[in-house]
């Protein structure tokens, strides 16, 4: 009840054209997240590679190799959100949002190849091993590493999680992994410095199962998102919300999608058999209200009302029956 009536007393609209606005408005966020992040990580990996050449260690290298590709991944992802900006059209009749879902698995393979470029690295220096050379510089490079990692895996994760895009959040996670990867490097550097000539190569070994630690993480939130997975909590707080609608006896399947960053929801409800055409409308636009209060991210929800069946009365789908595939 409280709820009802702060909702009518607060100023708010779910135009059509205000729910793009404010979906233009999270892919404008996340394309300055990810600007800001490039700038960050390019100046690390920058500064970083410098070190390298300077100091010939393996488990920096990898470090390097991992923060450039981080920064890189802003490419797929802004080429992603300028794509999910554009209108649907008559192909693309739901937009161009999953382009952010195929920007997701781009990263998760830029993450994957990382990872072998930095075992073959610390195999390499197994095999054939060197002194590092030095290792204060090493040890600072290894902490400008964990600074701007960490800064922009907060960043990320924070924008990603507002505007809801999974693709930002695995961003994310890829670069605090780096930033505890760049604090490896910080233990290799003391294990040489100590005389321990396979520190840095185990180090880099280490810095590969990082890596890895975090593709799987990463792989697993994408693909989920290009499987359409939501939160079962989220359908049950859905499927509440279309009950306290009145009007609604019933609910039938309800269905959520994610389509880039932002939600769109299909259900079914059962409502009196002998309303007119016009109040089971009513009915419907009042379901779809309530569901864009209580489900974040949501843009649109399609409501199809069915009639309450009457005893005896035949399925009115049934006709449709022989049109499913299984």
């Amino acid at each position: 009840m409280i709820r009802r009536l702060r909702h009518r007393l607060a100023p708010h609209s779910h135009d059509t054209a205000d729910r793009v606005d404010a979906a233009l408005e999270s892919s404008a966020r996340g394309m300055r997240a990810l600007w800001v992040s490039l700038a960050v990580l390019g100046t690390t990996a920058l500064a970083q590679a410098v070190v390298v050449a300077l100091s010939g260690s393996v488990a920096l290298l990898g470090d390097t190799v991992h923060n450039a590709a981080d920064a890189l991944t802003a490419v797929p992802l802004g080429i992603a959100f300028v794509l999910g900006r554009r209108a649907a059209t008559r192909r693309f009749t739901y937009g161009y949002g999953r382009a952010e879902d195929l920007a997701g698995v781009v990263i998760v393979l830029t993450i994957a190849a990382s990872a072998g470029f930095a075992a073959w690295a610390a195999v390499g220096r197994l095999l054939d091993p060197h002194p590092v050379r030095h290792l204060p510089v090493v040890a600072v490079a290894a902490l400008i590493g964990f600074a701007g990692n960490e800064w922009v895996a907060r960043h990320r994760i924070r924008v990603g999680r507002a505007i809801g895009s999974a693709a930002l959040v695995a961003d994310g996670l890829h670069a605090r992994t780096d930033a505890f990867t760049s604090l490896a490097v910080l233990v290799g550097a003391g294990g040489s410095a100590l005389g321990w000539q396979l520190a840095d190569p185990l180090v880099g070994l280490a810095i590969t199962v990082a890596i890895l630690v975090v593709l799987r993480d990463a792989a697993r939130e994408v693909f989920r998102r290009v499987m359409d997975a939501v939160e079962p909590e989220l359908v049950d707080r859905a499927e509440q919300a279309l009950r306290d609608v009145a009007g609604v006896r019933d609910v039938g399947e309800l269905r959520l999608r994610w389509i880039g960053h932002r939600l769109r929801g299909e259900v079914a409800v059962v409502v009196d058999g002998e309303v007119t055409v016009r109040r089971a409308h009513a009915i419907a636009v009042e379901a779809e209200h309530a569901l864009l209060h209580v489900v974040p991210k949501l843009t649109a929800a399609l409501v199809h009302a069915d009639p309450a069946p009457l005893p005896g009365e035949a399925d009115p789908h049934g006709r449709l029956a022989h049109h499913v595939t299984v």
